[in-house]
C-alpha cells in the first residue's frame, strides 16, 4: 500500500482547498482541485522536487479549476472530471468564472464515469458521481489510505450550496447518503473549502443529513 501524505494548500478569493496526494515513497503527487496561484503551486512542487502525475478536479467551478490548465502546462499533465462535468468547464455560466470579472473556459483530458477505478501515483482511486453542487461533481476516493476528497458535495457539517445554475439540493442528499456515508466511519474526508472531517463525524453531526 502506498503511503499517502496530504499537503493542504488554501487558494484564491474564496479560499478554496486545493490537496497535494504524494506517494511518500516515490514523492509522485496528484494535484486535487489548483483553483488558482498555478505559480506558487507550482514553486512548491519544485521546491519539494515532488513529481506531478496529474490534476484531480472533483468539479468545474472556477475557484476549483482555474489553475488547472496552467499547472498541467507547466509541467505537462492532464487534467482529469467527471465526465457529466464538461458542459460545466465549457460554460461561463455555469463554470461562474464571470465572479472574477471575466468569462473563462475550462477543460479537462480524461473524462470519468461514476465508480470508475483508476491507478496513478501509485494509488488505487475509485471515482462517484455526486451531483448536486454541479451537474458533474465527483469525490475521489483512495480506498487503501482511508480518505476521500469531497470537493464541494459534503463539508463539515455541512454540504455543498445547490443554488447555483444546475444545481440541486435533492440530488446533493442523494449523492452523500448513497455515494460516501456508506463509506467507513473513519475515512478521512478531505473537503473542497473549510476544515476537513470524517465520514463517522458527518453521519453523527452534519444536520443535513
Amino acid at each position: 500500500m502506498a503511503p499517502l501524505k496530504v499537503e493542504q494548500y488554501v487558494v484564491g478569493p474564496v479560499q478554496t482547498n486545493c490537496y497535494f496526494a504524494i506517494n511518500d515513497d516515490t514523492k509522485e503527487v496528484l494535484v486535487i482541485d489548483p483553483g488558482a496561484s498555478a505559480d506558487q503551486l507550482a514553486k512548491k512542487i519544485c521546491q519539494e522536487k515532488l513529481t506531478p502525475i496529474a490534476i484531480l478536479l472533483t468539479h468545474g467551478h472556477f475557484d476549483h479549476a482555474g489553475g488547472a490548465e496552467e499547472l498541467a502546462k507547466h509541467f505537462d499533465i492532464k487534467i482529469y472530471a467527471e465526465e457529466h462535468e464538461k458542459e460545466t468547464l465549457d460554460t461561463p455560466s455555469l463554470n461562474l468564472s464571470g465572479w472574477e470579472g471575466v468569462q473563462k473556459t475550462y477543460h479537462a483530458d480524461v473524462f470519468l464515469k461514476n465508480e470508475q477505478e483508476i491507478d496513478l501515483a501509485g494509488f488505487h482511486i475509485r471515482v462517484f458521481h455526486t451531483p448536486g453542487h454541479t451537474v458533474g461533481g465527483c469525490c475521489y476516493y483512495f480506498p487503501y489510505q482511508n480518505v476521500v476528497f469531497s470537493g464541494d458535495t459534503l463539508f463539515c457539517t455541512s454540504v455543498g450550496r445547490t443554488d447555483f445554475p444546475k444545481g440541486s439540493a435533492a440530488q446533493i442528499i442523494r449523492s452523500i447518503k448513497e455515494k460516501l456515508l456508506p463509506l467507513p466511519d473513519e475515512t478521512t474526508v478531505y473537503t473542497g473549502h473549510n476544515d476537513i472531517t470524517t465520514i463517522g463525524t458527518e453521519r453523527m453531526y452534519n444536520p443535513y443529513l
